[in-house]
């Protein structure tokens, strides 16, 4: 009689991404780049790792409760990642996102079974106004009953899927880490994969992106930008700047001309976080030299990007 294999649920599927090598977008003479493929999670996104955690810490300290619904602010990834889980938990979702996001998010997002709320932008933009009125909203229906609000920005929850994440770079890499570059939404992923970094490399160096036209963690003013995900307009919560060692700003121009590349000249296809991340990458591993290395992240799918002007002009 054959063995018969274990039933795996959809949800144990999250983590263990493969992290491959930067071959031609990398100048001659800069420290090698590797980058951790974050959409091969079941919804494309790293998100899903944050999405996990937080549903499974609400579930055991009795926020959110069986027939429960969870409600949350979300520029669309976040939002797909939650809905992902809900369904196979079984609750409700109901999201508060925008315009300013891409169509395929908010598609994603509904195909999982989310409500969405949607809340106007100013011309497509991501500005500090807009996430101020998408948290207002949510916390509006947060006051309904039998309802978790996720509130990401403040849920120091999510950091648990991202300690993870730190966890398989040190593994993969062997401990050769030298800088881990990323950006910075609400500053989760950064924390959760520099806490862990750290832990067993003290001096590898930490590097965060920002949008240039909001570099407001670079003590620049905020304003609007087109790199989803990241560059809320004003300084994060669950921002710890004695874990950055630096601080890169990066143009939405940078960020889309480089997403573009990565698909045309490396086979990866990802949206414009990613982008950014590799500019800032490379600036990291042209002022460290060859013999180091440089890790970044590939956030998400450039399916969640398709009928945005990241490919529709390129």
């Amino acid at each position: 009689m054959k063995p018969v294999a274990r039933s795996m649920d959809v949800l144990e599927s999250i983590g263990n991404t493969a992290l491959v090598r930067l071959r031609k977008v990398v100048p001659p003479g800069c420290a090698g780049i590797l980058v951790k493929l974050e959409w091969e999670n079941p919804t494309g996104s790293m998100k899903d790792r944050m999405a996990q955690a937080v549903i499974e810490r609400a579930e055991a300290d009795g926020r959110l409760r069986p027939g429960g619904t969870v409600v949350e602010y979300t520029g669309g990834s976040t939002g797909a990642s939650l809905a992902l889980v809900c369904a196979a938990r079984g609750y409700r979702i109901r999201i508060v996102t925008s315009d300013a996001f891409s169509p395929d998010k908010l598609s994603q997002m509904r195909a999982f079974g989310a409500e969405l709320t949607i809340v106007p932008s100013e011309g497509g933009r991501t500005t500090r106004q807009l996430i101020l009125d998408m948290i207002e909203s949510a916390r509006r229906m947060s006051q309904e009953p039998g309802v978790f609000w996720v509130n990401q920005l403040d849920n120091l929850d999510s950091l648990a899927g991202y300690h993870v994440l730190g966890e398989e770079i040190w593994t993969q890499t062997a401990g050769t880490v030298d800088a881990f570059v990323h950006s910075v939404g609400t500053a989760a992923s950064l924390r959760g994969v520099a806490t862990a970094l750290k832990r067993h490399q003290p001096e590898a160096r930490i590097v965060a992106v920002e949008p240039a036209e909001s570099a407001v963690l670079s003590g620049g003013t905020p304003g609007p930008h087109r790199i989803e995900g990241v560059g809320i307009g004003y300084t994060p919560p669950l921002w710890d700047p004695l874990l950055a060692d630096g601080i890169v700003a990066v143009s939405t121009d940078e960020a889309i001309e480089m997403t573009r590349r990565l698909a045309r000249e490396e086979g990866l296809f990802a949206g414009t976080s990613s982008g950014a991340n590799v500019v800032a990458a490379i600036r990291v591993a042209q002022e460290l030299g060859t013999g180091n290395t440089v890790v970044t992240l590939m956030v998400d799918s450039g399916l969640k990007y398709l009928n945005t002007d990241v490919y529709r002009a390129g």
